[in-house]
């Protein structure tokens, strides 16, 4: 598979912000991708300073810079039913699956569990770095395995539940085994009779308001595009990540604290007995002034979204940097006010303060 030089990949993200890559390929097969990482090792061997960056669907990520490297894009696709019980039937699709189109793929065979985690953007293969989550679901939630590639030990791995060690937006691959894998497919464990979930949320107003007499996976699937539509712009349309940041979670008496000056703050408690804050709510109720909120501000063409406060976008040129640094503003000013410290769900690549 050869490499393609000083490649754009304002199309393969998200935020659609303009930086080049300076070698560039893409591999559907595990054959494909071994014979990449055979040429990065030659290549890189010449020059140390080159490192290599494996890009999926491009939905959580912001590049501030060219990529002084090798861009590999996955584009293993596939969705196969492997398994099936009394219960559950089990479903494998490779990693470079849209994400949407496979839940979709899911409702329309009457398979149950993703319906909550319509229009997420992204492919299959970022959903367990990620743990995503929306609605009162997460990914583990339907989760039964996946199988990865070692980078350096070129093996293939397989992961259970348990190996992925998940949490709140949370993944083994995120931390203790960043940028050491490429995952290449995620089996899921979905139910041949679904159990709705329909408590988080406006999800049970929006029902009401579709006239839904009998309740089915797509008419929550639908009741969540629509509320996801209202609520968050298209990348399509304008730049974006989805949440950049996290739901931050606090000790209960630090929260007791905040509702006396804050009585509004929302949040909700954790079952280990911390409070889950609502990180709009925070970044909402703050600004860059004593006047000013940061929901709706813009600089330039970086900006925070008007309907969401967890967006930050990109109207036309934003650059990864301006971005970048209107986040480290939020972040501080968060801080400042309310003595919390955000965290970036966004995964962030070159980008320094």
């Amino acid at each position: 598979m050869p490499f393609r030089e000083n490649i754009s990949l304002g199309a393969c993200t998200s935020f659609g912000i303009h930086s080049i890559a300076r070698y560039f390929s893409a591999f559907s097969t595990v054959d494909d991708l071994q014979e990449l990482l055979m040429s990065v090792e030659q290549l890189s061997s010449a020059d140390s300073r080159l490192k290599t960056l494996i890009l999926g669907g491009g939905s959580n990520l912001l590049l501030c810079g060219d990529f002084n490297g090798f861009v590999l894009k996955n584009e293993i696709a596939g969705i196969i039913e492997v398994h099936e019980d009394n219960e559950f039937v089990y479903v494998k699709a490779g990693a470079g699956e849209n994400w949407h189109r496979f839940v979709q793929y899911c409702i329309s065979r009457d398979w149950a569990g993703a319906e909550n985690l319509s229009l997420i953007p992204g492919n299959v293969g970022a959903s367990p770095m990620q743990n995503i989550g929306a609605y009162g679901v997460e990914l583990e939630d339907i989760f039964w395995g996946l199988e990865a590639w070692h980078i350096k030990e070129q093996k293939l791995v397989t992961f259970t539940k348990t190996d992925c060690a998940f949490g709140y937006r949370e993944s083994v691959f995120k931390r203790k085994f960043r940028d050491q894998f490429v995952i290449l497919n995620v089996t899921f464990q979905l139910r041949k009779k679904p159990r709705f979930n329909t408590q988080y949320g406006a999800i049970e107003q929006e029902l009401a308001l579709m006239g839904v007499k009998e309740l089915s996976i797509k008419a929550i699937a639908d009741a969540v595009i629509r509320i996801r539509s209202s609520k968050l712009p298209d990348p399509a349309v304008t730049g974006n990540a989805g949440s950049f940041f996290k739901n931050p979670s606090i000790q209960a008496e630090q929260f007791a604290a905040l509702k006396k000056s804050y009585p509004n703050i929302v949040g909700y408690p954790n079952s280990d007995g911390t409070i889950k804050l609502a990180a709009g709510w925070l970044i909402e109720n703050t600004g860059p002034d004593s006047t000013t909120s940061w929901k709706g501000f813009r600089r330039g063409d970086a900006g925070c979204h008007s309907r969401q406060a967890l967006v930050l976008v990109n109207y036309g040129n934003a650059s990864g940097q301006e971005v970048f640094h209107l986040s480290e503003e939020i972040l501080q000013s968060v801080k400042s006010t309310f003595g919390v410290e955000l965290e970036r769900e966004v995964n962030v690549v070159g980008c320094e303060l």
